[in-house]
């Protein structure tokens, strides 16, 4: 094939780089002023930096994936389960990116921790209202903690919703029924799906909400690793007791049911 002749290629277009606005039209989409206006350490540590960046990162990886869950949620409803798949893979993109946060975090020596954890006060990650959304979409149902936000009207009522509304699992069996499994015993619905040729997509949907039920636990181990290396056996700064509470959390399977069915098959 004979060259390209170097007069005939295209020069490269250089990037606008004048706007009249006062930002960029990319810093004002993103909010990238408000975002780097809120990272504000309270002590001298350089590490209370990557402390509070990662928590914030967090959040707003909470967010997406409340976001895409709820949007399966929606779609499984209406028995649209590609759509509602398709949210959940996007979702466990995000899981992925939540549970490597944590390396943000994982290095930090407790001298470095200990050095700013007096600005924590009583802060903890444990009153993250975005992050207990995401254990009631899960079916991690406890009422009591709504008095975390018992002064913050629109987030009690928006928590409230979300622990009296079905969980992400509930609508998961739902559509299973109304596909002609009988659900009155979840585990031998799943079992009766993975006999029957003809409920592929039940058997997929249950591999999928497993892939969703393994990130979570990876999240809370990495959380439990991250403590323990940073801080050994204290008690957390919210009041709880730690290690031992983070344990027992790491320890609890997500949509059991779905773990059960792996005994008997």
């Amino acid at each position: 094939m004979p060259a390209t002749p170097a007069s005939t290629l295209a020069e490269p277009t250089t990037p606008k780089v004048d706007f009249a606005a006062a930002t960029t039209p990319y810093a004002a989409y993103a909010g990238i002023d408000t975002l780097h206006s809120l990272l504000h350490p309270l002590s001298e540590e350089p590490a209370e930096t990557s402390f509070i960046v990662a928590t914030q990162v967090m959040e707003l990886l909470f967010g997406l994936i409340r976001h895409e869950w709820t949007r399966a949620q929606q779609a499984l409803r209406v028995d649209d389960l590609p759509t509602a798949m398709s949210a959940l893979r996007r979702g466990l993109d995000a899981q992925d990116v939540l549970v490597t946060s944590w390396d943000l975090l994982a290095s930090m020596t407790p001298v470095e921790f200990n050095s700013f954890r007096p600005v924590l006060g009583e802060a903890s990650g444990f009153q993250s209202y975005t992050y207990l959304h995401l254990e009631f979409l899960l079916g991690n149902k406890h009422e009591r903690l709504l008095r975390l936000y018992a002064g913050h009207p629109e987030v009690h009522a928006d928590l409230r919703r979300t622990l009296e509304a079905p969980s992400l699992y509930d609508d998961a069996l739902a559509y299973v029924e109304r596909r002609g499994l009988d659900v009155s015993s979840p585990v031998g619905a799943w079992l009766a799906a993975n006999a029957d040729p003809k409920q592929g997509e039940v058997c997929a949907l249950a591999e999928l909400l497993m892939d969703v039920a393994e990130r979570v636990t990876r999240w809370r181990q990495r959380h439990l690793a991250s403590v323990k290396r940073c801080m050994g056996a204290k008690p957390g700064t919210g009041g709880s007791s730690g290690l031992s509470w983070l344990r027992h959390a790491a320890e609890q399977d997500v949509f059991p049911d779905l773990w059960a069915v792996r005994d008997a098959l």
